[in-house]
């Protein structure tokens, strides 16, 4: 999810549809966590357009998920260490601590805050400020209560973007991995006290179970109407 020109949400290998100067000009990336479908597109960005730009791309997430990417990620071994190179004075990459509650000024009035997840990996998702008004999007995650306590409070909330992974028909599998499958988005969304005045979007389905997925969805909702987050969708707020 690109926040402007110059904000990245996680790096999945969609990132790699923008052009070499879109992906120049972006200076912020904020994971949600490090399975491979979310940072999938990152080592490649970075070699890419690293030598493009005047100071390294700043990568937020949590002390956990900056430790698997330098052990698993950027070890010499799978990629290059981009944290070191050209030199540690003047590197391609910049890692920063980023824990769940903190707010982070991105300028212009932006902020982003990381919220609440439950994954089977360290995770969180995030609350991005425009200044004007509020989007969250939840990354991966399974049934998480404190998420809906912080999102309950927030009066300028205008959009949700919420995971739903798995078909009813692997409910159980949903429950294993920490995802959502329909009925159990539906029981999530009865916490959320804004849902009858916020858009909500669906992502993260499977490609070859969307349309039995949105069926299913649309069958367990009940007054909430969800749409599905559609490639290249550009949300205001």
């Amino acid at each position: 999810m690109l926040l402007d020109h110059d904000v990245l949400v996680d790096a999945g290998t969609g990132v790699m549809d923008l052009s070499i100067a879109e992906l120049a000009a972006i200076d912020h990336l904020f994971l949600t966590h490090t399975h491979l479908d979310h940072i999938a597109a990152l080592p490649l960005m970075l070699d890419s357009v690293g030598d493009m730009r005047t100071r390294p791309l700043v990568v937020h997430a949590s002390e956990a998920a900056l430790t698997i990417l330098r052990n698993h990620v950027f070890n010499w071994a799978v990629w290059p260490d981009f944290s070191e190179i050209p030199s540690l004075e003047k590197p391609f990459l910049q890692l920063e601590i980023f824990e769940q509650g903190q707010v982070f000024d991105l300028g212009a009035g932006r902020t982003i805050t990381a919220l609440p997840a439950d994954h089977t990996v360290p995770a969180v998702g995030y609350l991005l400020n425009s200044g004007r008004g509020t989007l969250a999007f939840t990354g991966d995650t399974g049934p998480c209560p404190q998420l809906w306590d912080v999102l309950n409070g927030r009066a300028d909330l205008k959009a949700l973007i919420i995971e739903c992974a798995f078909s009813n028909r692997e409910e159980r599998l949903a429950q294993l991995s920490r995802h959502l499958c329909p009925s159990m988005l539906a029981n999530e969304l009865m916490q959320f006290s804004h849902a009858d005045r916020c858009d909500i979007y669906v992502t993260h389905l499977k490609p070859g179970q969307i349309e039995l997925t949105m069926e299913e969805i649309e069958h367990c909702m009940g007054d909430f109407r969800l749409q599905m987050l559609q490639t290249n969708q550009v949300i205001e707020f």
